[in-house]
């Protein structure tokens, strides 16, 4: 075919090929395969889960009211009585009492719609934070937020400011905006950061106002004050004022432009109270003008936080702050803020808050109210550290960790930094559904170190998912995690998912899943879908963490990176033949699955490798990389694969093309599913167009079953859809590689 793309036209949306083909492959695909709705019992069943799963809200903790009750905030969405969602607000004490918590509506998102006539998507609420708030008492509850209501999911969003103590929106002078390209945050209870499109009419290339303005309560927000510039290259810029007063240190306001997906530049200065305030306001009379902004000398891919009187520094590259002084990428380093922020970082004391090793990072801390709580992995199972801040918010101590990771997630939610040191922790893993803990950091600082109990104030069992744990048979399942060597000589983790006493005969339906790009972590994941599907069919899973994710921080990630990207086939290929020497499959019974990334993954072993698996399914896959730039695709995978229009083309990214790699000397390989959907927003469905019309059109004389299934409505049940998809591929995979398995025992028999 040489340069020419023969089949470009079908990447248009609108165009009648491109439906035809669709309409077609669908009609094909569900003939051969069956549609799952009349053909498939696995469909009803995940559908039966899906529609009536029992979710735990997610909370927030507003503060604590006069009587002194945990006062919680919940965002929920269901199928029935709230589609676009429901604002609203409990008791801690109502929130454990799980059938019958009693819920105050804030903002109904669909009564809203309906009484004003606008389909309004709720795009989330920005608090008033209580140290600059005069109207909580004590710091003890949050009075104000800032709404973002977005009309039928458009970019633009309007402003409009709740009070909590009316439970309403304001009335008086509110901070109320229309639509536009708006980011807000409270700068005061009367000052407000604000870059709007309202405002600006330069924009970044990502299409976000350059300009940060400050706005005063009742005046012209045209006439507000013009604070900081960005420039146009960059994707957005920002403005914060961190109060950390409750940590025993001071207050920081920040600026920042945000350059790339994951770099940053921060200009900084600390201010008094009464700058916080509006310039005419009389408190600021006789108070002198805060000092200037200095630029922050960290490097542009750090991310920073202010917890007390430090400056904590998590990077993502190797940083060398003064001669002789070096620290690894992965680190979290914290040093005296004042004194950095004022003479640079020459000649100042560092403290290493985390060091990462070969098998460990942190994913996340999160600062309680002396406390910081860091969720680490180590080789890809979780456990929590435990940090004090001490000597008037001067100086971290770790006080404590988990003995032994798990295999399993740590999702950690401070519950309120300003009054306690107390942490939503949920749980979940393969076959342990979602359970929210209370806990307390403070405890890991005493004799005994147990931050959650059974019972008791001290730290207990909040919520936990009850109908999920009947939806497939979880407790005669094994989990195990087991090692590989790639092509190389790195370990390449994965986990293996199985019944117990699976017999090892190499004839196990074996389905492998992996990702392998972007930084992206897999880890235990409870999915009722995957063990309807198939552990209850005495399926084995496994998901392989891949170089090219985040499993292991950033040199994981950057190790299969654009000229590199091969090492994560060469990973996937690695786990592939430990399973076959492991007698847990042979080729024939075993199969792939990955979606986006993963797909590109599936999608070059589908190329490269035809004779390792039986069965594959690639979703949503990324495929041609010559053309992806003019497929959508965002400035983050010039970033992730290198640039189609520039050397990078010949040099590195047309090898792992599978659009551009397809061997037709080839001449049986075994069928593959793709699916994907015109409405989704993450990869066009021309990638996988084009690559399932060229199979069709190169396997002619030849053994290359190729099925295709693209959501064409944009509007469909998300439920229905998710179990259509879902049961086609797994039945699809089940049948395919159960029926070799069963020839392949039969084969041992008659032998």
């Amino acid at each position: 075919m040489g340069d020419e793309d023969t089949y470009q036209h079908l990447e248009d949306d609108s165009g009648a090929d491109a439906i035809h083909f669709v309409e077609s492959a669908n009609r094909l695909t569900m003939t051969a395969l069956g549609s799952p709705p009349t053909t498939s019992p696995t469909y009803s069943k995940i559908l039966d889960v899906l529609e009536e799963e029992e979710k735990i809200p997610l909370i927030s903790q507003l503060g604590i009211d006069e009587s002194g009750k945990r006062i919680l905030l919940n965002f929920w969405k269901d199928d029935t009585d709230h589609p676009k969602g429901v604002w609203r607000r409990t008791t801690l004490e109502s929130y454990e009492d799980e059938d019958n918590t009693e819920w105050t509506d804030l903002v109904d998102v669909d009564k809203l719609s309906k009484d004003e006539g606008i389909s309004w998507i709720w795009k989330g609420a920005r608090m008033l934070p209580r140290g600059q708030d005069p109207a909580s008492t004590d710091n003890t509850m949050t009075t104000r937020a800032l709404i973002s209501l977005s009309r039928e999911g458009t970019h633009t969003v309007e402003i409009r400011e709740f009070d909590f103590l009316t439970s309403d929106f304001v009335k008086t002078n509110p901070f109320n905006l229309p639509e536009g390209r708006t980011r807000i945050s409270y700068k005061s209870r009367d000052v407000l950061f604000v870059s709007s499109d309202l405002q600006d009419s330069t924009l970044t290339k990502a299409g976000n106002p350059t300009t940060i303005r400050e706005w005063k309560r009742g005046t012209d927000f045209s006439k507000s004050k013009l604070v900081f510039q960005g420039e146009s290259s960059d994707i957005a810029v920002g403005s914060y004022v961190d109060d950390q007063r409750h940590r025993k240190g001071d207050i920081f306001e920040v600026q920042m432009r945000r350059l790339g997906i994951n770099a940053s530049k921060y200009w900084v200065r600390k201010i008094k109270p009464e700058h916080t305030l509006s310039e005419d306001d009389p408190a600021r009379k006789g108070v002198s003008d805060p000092p200037s902004f200095q630029e922050l000398q960290v490097p542009d891919d750090a991310e920073i936080n202010f917890v007390g009187n430090l400056l904590v520094v998590s990077l993502d590259s190797e940083w060398s702050p003064e001669k002789g002084k070096t620290f690894s990428e992965g680190a979290i380093v914290y040093v005296n803020a004042h004194k950095f922020i004022k003479y640079g970082p020459t000649d100042r004391i560092y403290h290493v808050m985390f060091q990462p090793t070969e098998g460990t990072k942190c994913d996340s801390y999160h600062a309680a109210r002396n406390f910081i709580i860091c969720s680490v992995q180590d080789t890809i199972k979780s456990r929590l550290e435990f940090y004090k801040l001490e000597k008037d918010g001067n100086k971290l101590r770790l006080v404590g960790m988990d003995k032994n990771p798990q295999i399993r997630v740590n999702h950690v939610q401070v519950v309120d930094s300003y009054a306690s040191n107390e942490f939503w922790l949920t749980t979940y893993g393969y076959t342990e559904p979602s359970t929210v803990w209370l806990a307390d950091a403070s405890k890991m600082d005493s004799s005994d170190k147990k931050v959650i109990r059974k019972t008791g104030s001290e730290g207990y069992m909040v919520r936990k998912l009850k109908g999920l744990s009947e939806a497939f048979e979880a407790s005669d399942l094994h989990v195990l995690q087991k090692i590989a060597k790639s092509k190389d000589g790195t370990d390449i983790p994965y986990f293996l998912i199985m019944k117990k006493g699976t017999q090892l005969d190499k004839n196990n339906p074996t389905l492998l899943h992996a990702y392998g790009g972007f930084g992206v972590s897999l880890g235990p994941n409870y999915s009722p879908a995957t063990g309807i599907a198939w552990l209850d069919r005495g399926g084995v899973y496994v998901e392989a963490n891949v170089r090219g994710g985040g499993e292991f921080g950033p040199t994981w990630h950057s190790a299969a990176v654009r000229g590199r990207r091969g090492k994560s086939l060469e990973d996937i290929v690695a786990v592939a033949e430990d399973l076959i020497a492991s007698r847990i499959c042979r080729p024939k019974t075993l199969g792939l699955r990955g979606g986006l990334n993963g797909g590109l993954l599936v999608a070059n072993v589908y190329v490269s490798r035809p004779d390792l698996f039986g069965a594959a399914h690639c979703a949503f896959p990324i495929l041609d990389l010559k053309r992806f730039k003019e497929l959508d695709g965002p400035e983050s995978w010039v970033e992730e694969f290198g640039d189609p229009d520039k050397k990078d083309w010949e040099k590195f990214i047309k090898d792992f093309s599978p659009y551009h790699n397809i061997d037709d000397s080839v001449k049986k390989r075994p069928p593959i599913l793709f699916t994907t959907s015109c409405g989704d927003k993450r990869v066009h469905p021309g990638h996988a167009r084009k690559m399932v019309n060229k199979l069709w059109d190169l396997s002619k004389g030849r053994k290359w079953p190729a099925y295709y299934y693209e959501e064409m409505q944009n509007d469909s049940d998300d439920a229905k859809e998710y179990a259509f998809v879902a049961s086609l591929a797994y039945d699809f995979l089940y049948r395919t590689l159960h029926k070799n398995a069963q020839k392949e025992r039969k084969k041992a028999v008659a032998k």
